[in-house]
């Protein structure tokens, strides 16, 4: 509650502007709660990766006789397939069920696996309650905020940012706060309230039934309130005819092979590491995406800025524009990449993301999800490169010398190609 006085509480009004957002994505991963499962948490064999029951896979072991091998082989963090075999059939250990007659390895939890070879710290992807692989409206909004946050920054003057909240005021204060002995974890993570997002998003009055109510600066007071983003449908496998009538297959799970790469000085480049992760190939669902007009005329900023949208379709061209400026970036990166047919053991052949980032223009409306990366979860670039590389330094793993960010995430396909870039989605809106 913003005031005491039953008067002036602050109720919603019924009357939004709402569109169905048709969202559509080649690959993508949002992380669970969970970073990354441990060796026994999944079974994989040559062609799946299953994550199981744990307590429905004890019972059932047990009742086989075979617990205490489990316990040794999860122990020793050995496979554990020979040992499925053994107790519920070589050919059919996957659809075993506990003493319950629950499935151990739910249909769910079961993705293709891409990597021929061993999957390591798999990290799984956010599941609802049912199991499935869904979207959160709260990831989908906070990329839709630092959209804005990045306009509102990018065009200062046209929305009467007050100057101590602007790009040159900021890059000053960043400048003392790493020069002044670096950032702590704690400061990192409020480092863009205390910079520019309260000032940005919540510091205003309300003018309400013709009231004007002053409030600390808070959600209350955030004009993003009027936004409201739904989750968006379940990620479920299934297929839609196209126009010469084939069935096409969407929301398809794999298990990934994700390449971490950056390069060395003269650009080659460079071999990091490899991670794998549960991910969902040729994305396809749907969210609502509403506004509340009245609300939004609530709002009226203590310095004078002007409110970056009016509508629904506002905000939709300044998620366009981001992704615009990311597109550019990326592409430049890309560009610049030589490819490196021996290092570490791998074959560093980017032809085919330098593929995808061909077009001048971007094809999406937004990024997403894992692989983002600084330029998609922060307005970092509004910097000039040597600060955004300082940030990097003071905050993550430090690369004297080389612009930021230094690495990239690319996926391998199952042909061991390194072919997709993950988080790139498309918003088209859905006639009711």
């Amino acid at each position: 509650m913003i005031v005491s006085n039953p008067k002036t509480t602050l109720t919603k009004p019924e009357v939004y502007e709402s569109k169905r957002i048709r969202l559509t994505s080649q690959i993508l991963h949002i992380g669970s709660e969970v970073q990354r499962l441990n060796p026994f948490e999944y079974v994989q064999t040559s062609n799946r990766v299953y994550l199981p029951h744990s307590d429905s896979l004890a019972k059932a072991l047990k009742q086989q006789g075979y617990l205490d091998d489990y316990i040794k082989a999860i122990k020793a963090r050995q496979s554990i397939v020979g040992l499925l075999e053994n107790a519920f059939g070589e050919e059919n250990w996957q659809n075993a069920k506990d003493p319950n007659n629950q499935p151990i390895f739910p249909k769910l939890f079961s993705s293709r696996k891409w990597p021929e070879g061993q999957v390591t710290d798999l990290r799984p992807m956010i599941r609802n309650g049912m199991g499935q692989f869904y979207l959160p409206g709260s990831s989908i909004k906070g990329a839709i905020r630092t959209a804005i946050a990045y306009h509102l920054l990018k065009h200062a003057d046209k929305y009467q940012v007050p100057q101590q909240h602007r790009v040159s005021a900021i890059e000053e204060k960043l400048r003392e706060t790493i020069g002044g002995g670096g950032l702590s974890k704690f400061k990192q993570k409020w480092l863009d309230d205390d910079l520019f997002e309260r000032n940005l998003f919540s510091n205003f009055d309300l003018s309400y039934q013709g009231q004007l109510i002053r409030a600390k600066l808070g959600p209350n007071t955030d004009f993003m309130r009027a936004i409201q983003v739904t989750d968006s449908q379940p990620l479920v496998e299934h297929t839609v005819p196209n126009k010469q009538g084939k069935e096409l297959p969407y929301n398809i799970p794999v298990v990934a092979e994700v390449m971490v790469s950056s390069h060395y000085p003269n650009w080659q480049a460079k071999y990091r590491a490899s991670i794998y992760a549960e991910m969902v190939v040729k994305v396809r669902t749907e969210f609502t995406l509403s506004l509340d007009p009245k609300m939004l005329s609530w709002f009226s900023h203590q310095r004078g800025m002007k409110l970056p949208f009016q509508n629904l379709e506002d905000i939709l061209n300044i998620c366009q524009e981001f992704a615009q400026d990311q597109w550019k970036f990326e592409h430049n990166y890309w560009e610049n990449i030589k490819n490196n047919a021996k290092d570490n053991g791998r074959n560093l052949d980017f032809s085919g993301i330098r593929d995808i980032y061909e077009a001048e223009k971007c094809p999406h409306s937004l990024r997403l999800g894992w692989g983002s990366g600084m330029g998609g979860t922060t307005v970092n670039l509004l910097f000039t490169d040597d600060l955004v590389a300082n940030i990097r330094d003071a905050c993550g793993i430090r690369a004297p010398g080389f612009k930021a960010p230094k690495s990239r995430r690319t996926v391998v396909s199952h042909q061991g190609e390194i072919k997709y870039v993950p988080g790139w989605v498309k918003f088209m809106e859905l006639k009711n």
